[in-house]
C-alpha cells in the first residue's frame, strides 16, 4: 500500500470507533521519519485506546503492520508508528495543550522561508 492509501485506511479505521476532529498533516519536507501525521480526539482514555486498536488491526489485516505504540497505559495520548504515517490519537485537552497542528505547520512555515532565503 502506498502512503495515501494507508491514510485513508486510517481515517475509515478512526471513523468506526467514532474519532473526532481528524486532521491529516503532510510532514515529508519537514521528517525524513515519516511522511503523513494523522491527529485525531477522542471522548475518553478508552475510546482512545480503542480507537489506535482498531487502526492497528485493521492495518494489519491489509498488510500494514504497526511497528510499535506508545501511550496504552495512560491513554491520554496514544500514538501508533506505522512507518510512513505516524497516529495520533489525544482526549481534547492533551491535544489543545499540544497542538502538534501548530508545532508542525510552524516548522513547515520557517523551513519553507529558510528555503526562500537561499
Amino acid at each position: 500500500m502506498n502512503t495515501d492509501q494507508i491514510v485513508a485506511a486510517v481515517i475509515d479505521a478512526i471513523e468506526d470507533i467514532k474519532g473526532k476532529d481528524i486532521v491529516v498533516l503532510d510532514v515529508s519536507a519537514q521528517s525524513p521519519l515519516f511522511e503523513r501525521m494523522v491527529l485525531a480526539s477522542a471522548d475518553s482514555t478508552r475510546q482512545t485506546r480503542a480507537i489506535i486498536q482498531h487502526v492497528h488491526e485493521k492495518l494489519k489485516e491489509l498488510g500494514v503492520p504497526g511497528q510499535g505504540t506508545e501511550g496504552l497505559e495512560n491513554g491520554e495520548w496514544v500514538l501508533l508508528d506505522l512507518g510512513s504515517v505516524i497516529v495520533h490519537v489525544m482526549q481534547p485537552a492533551v491535544r489543545q495543550y499540544y497542538s502538534l497542528e501548530t508545532l508542525w505547520s510552524t516548522a513547515a512555515d520557517q523551513r519553507n522561508r529558510r528555503n526562500e532565503e537561499t
